[in-house]
């Protein structure tokens, strides 16, 4: 596991007190267990993009606030060399991550968009969960295939293609054919 888990959860946290919000009081506006909260702040939960959105908007804070030190430069250049993992997502009890986040936009305090490049890795279940939470999303695959599960719909991706859509509407993303894939992805939350 890396450092940056810790760090997120930690953020959180920072937020949370900073509120002067207790843990029970976050869980309930978010419609999150307290347990799951604690375990975030305590344990380095390593959750997906919705609970974090949720958590969040109770906080009254843009998703980028748990990943980036609030200072505000512009323009910011994300180079390729000086990526860190930001989080991972472990969509499988006892698995490896599945998804690894890499922001794109450090620095940047006001933005409105939330940029990563994501590594996903394939899954060995032929079942997957949908999630859905606030927003929009943008993605391009850079390399390898992808599966995007949206309502009743199946699309497999291919290097270069796009999708945009409504992040409402149950979905899933994830690594086709066995191998590994890459993409941008932008979350847009209107809050």
């Amino acid at each position: 596991m890396t450092e940056e888990p810790a760090k997120l959860g930690s953020r959180v946290r920072k937020w949370r007190e900073g509120q002067k919000m207790s843990r029970r009081q976050l869980a309930e506006a978010t419609g999150l267990t307290e347990q799951f909260i604690i375990t975030l702040e305590e344990e380095s939960l390593c959750p997906a993009i919705g609970p974090l959105q949720k958590i969040a908007r109770a906080l009254n804070v843009r998703l980028g606030t748990f990943m980036d030190d609030q200072i505000t430069r512009d323009p910011i250049i994300s180079r390729n060399k000086d990526r860190k993992v930001d989080w991972s997502v472990q969509r499988a009890q006892g698995r490896r991550a599945s998804l690894i986040f890499y922001s794109l936009a450090h620095g940047k305090s006001d933005r409105a968009m939330e940029p990563f490049f994501v590594e996903i890795l394939p899954e060995q279940k032929a079942e997957h969960e949908l999630s859905s939470h606030q927003g929009e999303e943008f993605i391009m695959l850079q390399y390898g295939r992808l599966k995007v599960v949206y309502g009743n719909e199946t699309f497999v991706l291919e290097p270069g293609d796009t999708i945009y859509y409504n992040s409402i509407v149950p979905h899933y993303v994830g690594a086709d054919g066995g191998e590994p894939a890459g993409i941008y992805a932008v979350l847009y939350n209107p809050d």
